[in-house]
């Protein structure tokens, strides 16, 4: 079955651009002109990924981002949008966004990332993959973290990234490992991405994420994650 993928764009050209050449590349294809429709096709149709505009009629792309990651953690979402200042890359990441194109862009480019996001989808970590550590179950099949019992709403590379770090325990990693690992090669986004990352993390797991046990920064160098935590 070909995977769908919802379009919310408002410009006409780019948006018949992408229809015609994603649909040569085998996806089923939603379409939406402003953020309030695109929100709705979002919530209801559940495609496999959503590519989306920032400056759209009705409700702008960050706030559609917010509404869709209230109620679907999984779901990746490629931001394609004329803004390109990193203030607006890091607020579209840290709202939920998994990847972040500026235009102008290449066609060749914005097809390989999304080719990245739905394989990064597909390949979900095995079912029998659950970890424990402090007040915090991490299942990584299902997607689920819950902390004290409590369930804790997290993105895809949220999930990817505390994934990356459980695989890596006690290992000293840099930022270029996980940028490489968890965002992929080619990935146009800074190191300071993956510190905005591992705060968001932290606020999610530790407990006191001005003081973190399980995920230590190595000045320098990264960061440690220690399912025991720093005694």
């Amino acid at each position: 079955m070909a995977e769908t993928i919802l379009i919310i764009e408002d410009d006409h050209s780019i948006l018949r651009g992408l229809e015609m050449n994603l649909s040569l590349e085998g996806y089923s294809l939603l379409t939406a002109r402003d953020g309030s429709e695109g929100l709705r096709l979002a919530q209801q149709a559940a495609p496999d990924l959503i590519v989306l505009d920032i400056m759209l009629p009705k409700r702008d792309g960050f706030e559609v981002i917010r509404e869709i990651r209230k109620g679907n953690a999984d779901t990746p979402i490629v931001v394609l949008s004329a803004r390109s200042e990193e203030a607006d890359k890091l607020l579209g990441l840290s709202l939920g966004a998994d990847d972040y194109v500026t235009k102008p862009f290449s066609l060749p480019e914005l097809l390989a990332r999304i080719r990245s996001a739905l394989r990064r989808q597909r390949q979900s970590p095995n079912a029998a993959t659950v970890s424990r550590f402090g007040s915090v179950v991490a299942d990584f099949a299902s997607r689920r973290l819950t902390v004290n019992d409590r369930v804790v709403e997290t993105t895809t590379r949220e999930f990817e990234l505390l994934w990356f770090f459980v695989k890596h325990e006690n290992v000293v990693v840099t930022r270029n490992q996980i940028l490489s690992s968890v965002w992929g090669a080619g990935q146009f986004v800074s190191t300071r991405t993956v510190d905005n990352f591992v705060a968001r993390l932290r606020q999610k797991i530790e407990p006191n994420p001005l003081v973190p046990c399980h995920l230590e920064t190595i000045r320098g160098v990264g960061y440690r994650f220690s399912a025991i935590g720093k005694q």
